[in-house]
């Protein structure tokens, strides 16, 4: 009786550290987001690696397990296994699109105007600067700690609804580089805040599936494959089609 009340006793106590970590992790979140975006561009470079490796390394000092990150040894065939079929939907529906007349547009980003610079995005930027810390970030330590805090539900409400929030910043000038975007939501200002809607909707849809494999495979790598390959492959295709449009 005596341990039955001790376990009830500490259970509050426990869900405030959690939703304490959980603050924290949140506050740090967003004030890389506004480093890494408003300030310089070294900041915009080398602010998120590091704010997620502080991330890792403050949740483990405060008893994450491995496990809890998507980082246990133990689930790495899993995780590969979910990624590389996620990775070849992923490149069938990114060729198909790229393809078809009616969604080619969407692929003219002038970010991406040259095929060489497309690759070097595709291969070393966009894992190395995105696509790894966010997802190390977002469905490892924010996916740890919402779920200490808050269970299955916390984890894909908010961590998606999160996950979309973190993508304003970036989505600013999203309808005046893509020709497809700003031809379907307009230009102006009702244009930029339709994109800006539209990048929190889409990411935040794909943060709910980004965490769905993160539980399934129960490793960071099935969800980091997702990511990379609609990233990286959607670079690659905007480089081939800009370059077939344009000359």
């Amino acid at each position: 009786m005596l341990d039955t009340d001790l376990e009830e006793a500490a259970r509050p106590r426990h869900r405030l550290h959690a939703s304490i970590d959980v603050a924290v992790v949140v506050v740090v979140l967003a004030g890389t987001n506004l480093i890494a975006h408003f300030t310089t561009a070294w900041a915009s470079i080398v602010t998120v690696p590091i704010a997620a490796v502080i991330l890792l390394a403050l949740v483990r000092r405060r008893g994450l397990g491995w496990h809890e990150l998507g980082l246990s040894p133990r689930h790495w065939r899993r995780g590969t296994l979910y990624g590389i079929a996620a990775v070849g939907l992923v490149l069938t529906v990114v060729a198909i699109g790229a393809l078809l007349p009616v969604t080619r547009p969407f692929f003219l980003a002038d970010r991406y105007a040259t095929i060489s610079g497309a690759l070097i995005a595709s291969m070393i930027v966009i894992p190395l600067q995105t696509v790894i810390p966010e997802e190390l970030a977002f469905r490892g330590v924010l996916h740890g700690t919402l779920d200490r805090a808050y269970g299955t539900r916390g984890v894909f409400a908010a961590g998606s609804l999160l996950f979309g929030l973190w993508h304003i910043a970036s989505s600013l000038g999203l309808t005046t580089n893509n020709r497809g975007l700003t031809g379907f939501l307009g230009g102006g200002v009702t244009g930029q805040i339709a994109g800006i809607l539209l990048a929190v909707a889409a990411t935040a849809a794909a943060g709910c599936v980004f965490t769905w494999l993160r539980r399934r495979s129960g490793s960071l790598l099935a969800p980091i494959a997702l990511h990379w390959s609609v990233n990286g492959a959607g670079a690659l295709a905007a480089a081939i089609v800009w370059h077939a449009t344009v000359s």
